[in-house]
């Protein structure tokens, strides 16, 4: 009974130290990829039939390649919409079940050791409450993260599970397949778990590889036959993720493999110290191992050891060098796939550490209660709790540099400030947050900083545009196209540019160029139809128009203006009566739009509607008394009333 207690005891401390480290996480918006990868990704509105949350979408979003990642971000949606604090608590709940299991997988590995329950609890709560673990939680689409990590948790626990001898064999092995299946489809990092079982067999449980694979051959067969699982959504996805990662991705192996040696010691150093913690570290690249000496002999120390341990053949369960082979197989072998294929955009990545971090907490827990003489066990378990103390109040610090958009890229902006993409991304922060000016600015500073940086040269020429500076908008929109010739929102929003200064013609080479670029997108359709009413080719707006209203990837207010401007076109051309529905449509969704009334008015009076016709009439009146011709319109009306 005592036992059970105890245990539930600590399942009760480990939930409570989550809950105090995150209970300010709830409320944090949307940012950086959760807009491509929630608020815009069509794949996740529904949930039935399963092939549509199960086929996220196919451009470079978080979700790409991850049917398990989008339904749960469809679950979420099913539940909330676009509410962010249930996509919060649920990233919550993941990352206090991955403690969990943790726990338990850590505790079983310790058994029979009397101190098994309490190292177990410790590693448990230093790891759910550690600040290197915020990207993870708090940022909504690293769920890829942390998704990831419950599964290949629960692959190894449910493995360590079926090799006790009290346990059916059979029922936890499969368990351990169907997760390790789960997690292949939830984040590409889960390819190294089949491997971490045979590791975790060899050291705690078969004593070598040879026996591992002798007793449970066929339970392998079937966990490597995950990977056939994980090859597939990989090439589905174009096995580059959007061209940014791989070895033909256009950068140099070696170079990235240099700054991944930064990168490994950075995090190491941010498990001891984690302070400053970055939410977004900019690209750059180490091009001379001078420039990381110290950092690459620790990282191939720590390598070396880890193979010293992993070529040891166990002797004591979970102790030695083997225990620490395999603590350091893990630590490296979550962060491999990420250090060894070359990307073109992430050179840290805080969220990569998320179950490295347990390896290095085991080790130092585990090994500090075996060196520390027993009577100073008192003083190593106050030293602990103050750690973990410690890391709840910088998590708790952590978690209010995303409180909104502004501050978490402030924070990046003032932590690195030669990364040019944290400008732009602080750009569209006071953008959306209605701050033109310093809007400006930050734009500014991103392109000093990156001259060649397309997208930051298109945002920046939407803004100006939008405050009316048409001239120095073009000259932004045209630098995009030159650096990057098929760029679609370049296109488009170049052509409303010329549009809007009475360059028509010109608009619409660039619009037809960006319809092209996205036939699918009806912001692109819409604007297109307009610069061909501009141009006088009303026929070719109509179908623009119609094609912009069934486009799904539409908003709402771009499908009402879709409605006006074709009823407007089929009026101008003699069809009133086709027009009539669409100015419906336009003013269910707007029913304030005076024009639309006015409009819809005349189109009623031309079909002989009078009634209706003198309805709208005096609706416009009433929303804008000096609207030109209502009055005169409506006594016509009256007039072949009376008539």
């Amino acid at each position: 009974m005592m036992p059970s207690l105890k245990s539930l005891g600590a399942v009760l401390v480990i939930c409570a130290a989550a809950l105090v480290a995150y209970h300010n996480s709830l409320h944090g918006p949307f940012v950086f990829d959760d807009a491509s990868s929630i608020t815009t990704n069509p794949t996740i509105r529904q949930l039935w039939p399963l092939t549509t949350p199960l086929s996220p979408p196919v451009t470079n979003v978080t979700a790409q390649g991850r049917p398990i990642l989008n339904f749960s971000l469809a679950l979420n949606y099913a539940v909330g919409g676009t509410a962010v604090e249930g996509y919060h608590a649920l990233n919550l709940l993941i990352h206090v079940l991955a403690a969990l299991t943790l726990f338990g997988l850590v505790r079983r590995t310790l058994a029979p050791d009397p101190k098994a329950l309490w190292l177990a609890l410790t590693i448990a709560v230093l790891w759910v409450v550690h600040p290197l673990q915020t990207e993870s939680v708090t940022y909504v689409i690293q769920r890829a993260e942390s998704l990831m990590g419950l599964w290949y948790l629960l692959t190894v626990y449910c493995f360590a599970r079926s090799a006790a001898r009290e346990a059916p064999a059979v029922v936890w092995q499969t368990l351990a397949v169907l997760a390790c299946a789960l997690g292949m489809a939830t984040k590409e990092v889960m390819a190294t778990a089949p491997l971490m079982v045979l590791f975790y067999d060899r050291t705690f449980v078969a004593r070598s590889f040879g026996e591992a694979l002798r007793r449970r051959g066929p339970f392998y067969v079937a966990l490597a036959g995950t990977w056939l699982l994980l090859g597939w959504l990989v090439w589905q996805g174009g096995g580059n993720r959007g061209g940014s990662v791989g070895f033909g991705a256009g950068v140099e192996p070696w170079a990235y493999w240099l700054t991944q040696l930064k990168a490994i010691a950075t995090y190491l150093r941010l498990t001891f110290w984690p302070v400053p913690l970055v939410f977004e570290y900019g690209t750059f690249w180490i091009t001379s191992p001078g420039e990381i000496v110290l950092e690459a002999l620790l990282v191939l120390a720590l390598l070396a050891l880890t193979i010293h341990g992993l070529r040891r053949r166990p002797v004591d369960r979970a102790q030695g060098w083997p225990a620490l082979g395999f603590a350091g197989a893990w630590f490296f072998g979550l962060l491999a796939p990420t250090s060894l294929a070359p990307g073109t955009t992430q050179m840290i990545v805080e969220h990569r550490m998320y179950l490295s971090l347990a390896a290095v907490l085991a080790v130092v827990v585990v090994g500090g209660a075996r060196v520390v003489p027993a009577r100073y066990r008192p003083v190593l378990l106050a030293g602990f709790t103050a750690a973990a103390l410690g890391a709840i109040a910088l998590t708790v610090r952590r978690n209010t540099d995303y409180r909104t958009a502004v501050a978490l890229w402030s924070d990046t902006v003032a932590k690195r400030p030669e990364n040019p993409l944290a400008h732009f991304m602080l750009a569209g922060a006071w953008e959306r947050a209605d701050d033109g000016p310093r809007a400006l600015v930050s734009y500014a500073e991103a392109l000093r900083l990156k001259p060649d940086f397309s997208v930051g040269h298109e945002n920046y020429g939407e803004l100006l545009l939008k405050l009316g500076r048409g001239p120095e908008a073009i000259e932004h929109f045209e630098a995009a196209l030159r650096l990057q010739p098929e760029f679609a929102d370049a296109h488009m929003n170049l052509g409303n540019a010329l549009l809007a200064g009475s360059r028509a013609v010109e608009a619409v080479k660039h619009l037809a160029t960006a319809v092209r670029l996205a036939p699918e997108f009806a912001e692109t359709r819409y604007n297109f139809g307009n610069a061909l009413v501009a141009v006088g080719r009303g026929p070719e707006a109509i179908r623009e128009f119609e094609a912009a209203l069934k486009c799904t990837a539409g908003n709402p207010a771009v499908h009402t203006a879709a409605h006006y401007q074709l009823a407007n076109v089929l009026a101008l051309s003699g069809r009133p009566a086709e027009a009539v529905p669409h100015y419906e449509a336009a003013l269910r969704a707007n029913p304030d739009h005076a024009e639309a009334q006015h409009n819809l008015g005349s189109a009623l009076f031309e079909l002989g509607r009078l009634t209706e016709a003198a309805q709208h009439y005096e609706t416009t009146l009433r929303l804008a008394p000096d609207f030109p011709n209502a009055r005169v319109d409506l006594e016509r009306v009256r007039a072949s009333q009376r008539r």
